[in-house]
């Protein structure tokens, strides 16, 4: 996900020479980075628009954004092998390249296949870029400068899930849907030129020669495409009650393991699953999904609280979490100057603790919450993911050898983007299930027995009646009145209840921490 990007450790790139240009590639790499990142949630606020223009149902049209999940996730374990075998700079442009192309393709879809393909090929480019764009910048950047740079890219790179709604939302509302994926174009020539022009060359004899191994790539693709897929659309299919979520369970299952048995007695693999025997990387690489859940649950939840509940717009859903976009972003500065100073892992505690207050906080919705109830949560909550991220970043990956930091950082970018997704899928069942279940226990509180019940049925009884209706059908609709209130006290308690989850997630996952290493967090600003 977008927070996977901040992956590479400054230390591992210590002696980058300086590079009077290298603001410039900055600014090409994090846009690249951006443009990936926005279009991961762009799309969710024009689903129904979508919808209505191509002449689909909800669920099918639920695939556009499937489709571009599951063809990230596919990618991203192969971007260490494919920046080693083509170039770092050359695999970077291409994949700018690719997903600029893709996003016009997807803009002049006229039919849902089409846009579904498009969407596909747009998350394969994407994929190329949340990866590479993080090395890129550290290895242009000299020692002095890198804690600047990271809270540069940081800053926009975390903010990208909150800026895709918002964004999305204006468009949508004021333009028309296709304009979503147009405006990558511009930004996509810019970023392209930049990086033509100003990121170094590759040197030839870094690049791998040799096969490639296409069952080994087929398996990955089958395994984690598969386990994305499920994810995706368990909860719109029952889960296991449906053969199809049965049939890619078990694709996922058997394709991961020769995968991970092929890959484990190759001499050349093309994703180095040997890393995981460092112990802080599978230790950060499990923190960092539940940090996914708590950064993308609420984010997950709120908008549809908000459209749902408060019956939002889209563009007024964006607006609400935008001040949460920008204290990420204003405070990522702070946070990689803490970095330099401090222990990475008391500052992940502290971060933990600051998200467990905003997530306790969020559990106390109700009916009559409003917009002003939700801002300081939002802001706290955006800090504290802030303050756990960027440093889990660098004890997860700074303790590492330099020559396993490529493979690691796909490693740590799919599990980060696969917590993400487990995150919507168990906070969207949850939602459901906790819905059906605060109804039934509402519904046996106001039973037909209850005088408080009888009093409020007789008094929207009385006032129906006052306006003209016969006795019969005024009963009707207060009857349907108090059915209304039910069901939205028991939505408003389930999606309390998300953020419970959430909350228990994070406390039994904190522990994780000690089992970091200290990071290189001291270097990265040792002559800031």
């Amino acid at each position: 996900m977008a927070e996977a990007a901040i992956a590479a450790p400054p230390a591992a790139y210590a002696d980058a020479p300086a590079n009077a240009n290298r603001w410039l590639v900055a600014v090409a790499v994090a846009l690249g980075a951006l443009l990936e990142i926005v279009d991961t949630s762009i799309v969710n606020v024009a689903l129904t628009e979508m919808q209505n223009s191509l002449g689909a149902t909800l669920t099918q049209v639920s695939w556009v954004v499937s489709s571009y999940a599951i063809a990230n996730v596919i990618i991203l374990p192969l971007t260490a092998w494919l920046g080693h075998r083509f170039g770092k700079k050359r695999y970077f442009v291409f994949s700018l390249i690719a997903f600029t192309a893709a996003s016009v393709l997807c803009g002049m879809a006229h039919s849902l296949p089409m846009l579904i393909v498009a969407r596909v090929l747009q998350g394969l480019g994407g994929g190329g870029l949340l990866a590479k764009a993080q090395s890129i910048l550290f290895e242009t950047f000299p020692k002095h400068e890198q804690a600047m740079a990271q809270g540069f890219f940081s800053a926009i790179v975390i903010a990208g899930p909150t800026i895709g709604p918002t964004l999305g939302g204006y468009i949508v509302t004021n333009i028309d849907w296709r304009w979503i994926f147009f405006i990558n174009v511009p930004l996509g020539i810019a970023a392209v030129l930049m990086c033509l022009a100003f990121l170094p060359p590759d040197v030839p004899g870094e690049r791998a020669r040799g096969g490639v191994d296409w069952i080994a790539i087929a398996l990955l693709a089958a395994g984690v495409g598969s386990l994305q897929t499920v994810l995706e659309e368990g909860h719109a299919e029952e889960w296991f009650d449906s053969p199809f979520i049965l049939a890619f369970s078990v694709v996922a299952a058997v394709s991961l393991a020769l995968f991970i048995h092929r890959e484990l007695s190759s001499k050349s693999p093309i994703v180095d699953l040997r890393v995981l025997r460092h112990r802080s990387l599978w230790a950060g690489s499990l923190l960092s999904a539940v940090i996914g859940m708590g950064l993308y649950g609420t984010l997950f939840a709120v908008p549809i609280f908000a459209q749902s509940i408060l019956r939002y717009t889209s563009q007024q859903t964006g607006l609400l979490l935008l001040p949460g976009a920008l204290a990420s972003a204003f405070s990522m500065p702070l946070v990689a100057r803490l970095l330099g100073r401090f222990d990475p892992r008391p500052l992940i505690i502290a971060g933990g603790l600051i998200l467990l207050a905003a997530l306790f906080q969020l559990q106390t919705l109700t009916p009559m919450t409003g917009a002003g109830d939700l801002f300081w949560p939002l802001i706290i909550r955006s800090f504290g993911t802030t303050l756990m991220f960027l440093p889990l970043s660098m004890a997860t990956l700074g303790p590492l050898p330099k020559n396993d930091i490529a493979a690691a950082t796909g490693l740590y970018s799919l599990t980060r983007q696969l917590g993400g997704s487990v995150g919507v899928a168990v906070l969207t069942t949850v939602l459901a299930d906790r819905q059906a279940f605060h109804r039934a226990v509402l519904v046996s509180d106001v039973g037909a027995s209850d005088p408080r019940t009888l009093e409020r049925i007789a008094a929207y009884a009385s006032g129906f009646v006052a306006k003209g209706f016969d006795a019969a059908d005024a009963r009707d609709k207060a009857l349907h009145i108090l059915d209304g209130i039910v069901n939205l006290q028991a939505a408003v308690m389930s999606f309390n209840d998300t953020f419970w989850v959430t909350a228990v997630l994070v406390i039994a996952t904190l522990p994780l921490v000690f089992l970091l290493g200290k990071g290189r967090g001291r270097a990265v600003s040792a002559g800031h």
